[in-house]
């Protein structure tokens, strides 16, 4: 895993509080059904100032760890959010150092082995740490880019 300078962003879209429990528990999980609004055809056509293609899943305000809730928004980049469209939210992500993964092929699959690989790292108390402040996916046609946030080294 490489660290990177995460560039700023602002994402307009939908949003849900969730944690990876109640994802893994039959029944519980509410990332499915925001992935399928966001995945209709047309989910974001509305919303002005796009500035390009992919689509962008914030993983925000983190309880505590990966064990915790956190917020996930799944919608579109934008250069502005003056005029948010009903039932939307607009979140700034900050620019911060990150690791990057890259999630490629069969999805959702390979999205989920790059989460595994980030968990392990955090787990096994892998530098640099985590810093479960603001994580990004990435969504473009090669695959998935996910930047997970970590504390700036000291060196």
């Amino acid at each position: 895993m490489i660290v990177v300078d995460r560039p700023e962003m602002l994402v307009v879209g939908h949003a849900v509080r969730t944690s990876n429990a109640d994802e893994m528990e039959q029944g519980r999980g509410r990332l499915a059904a925001l992935w399928a609004r966001a995945g209709s055809p047309g989910a974001f056509a509305h919303v002005p100032g796009r500035v390009d293609e992919n689509l962008y899943a914030v993983l925000t305000d983190y309880e505590s760890d990966h064990h915790g809730s956190y917020t996930q928004i799944v919608g579109v980049a934008v250069r502005s959010a003056a005029a948010l469209p009903e039932g939307m939210v607009a979140v700034r992500v900050s620019g911060v150092p990150s690791m990057k993964l890259e999630a490629r092929g069969q999805m959702p699959d390979a999205l989920l082995d790059a989460w595994q690989r980030v968990w392990k790292h955090t787990e096994s108390g892998g530098t640099p740490p985590r810093a479960f402040t603001t994580d990004v996916e990435i969504h473009h046609r090669e695959g998935v880019d996910l930047y997970v946030a970590v504390f700036p080294s000291m060196g």
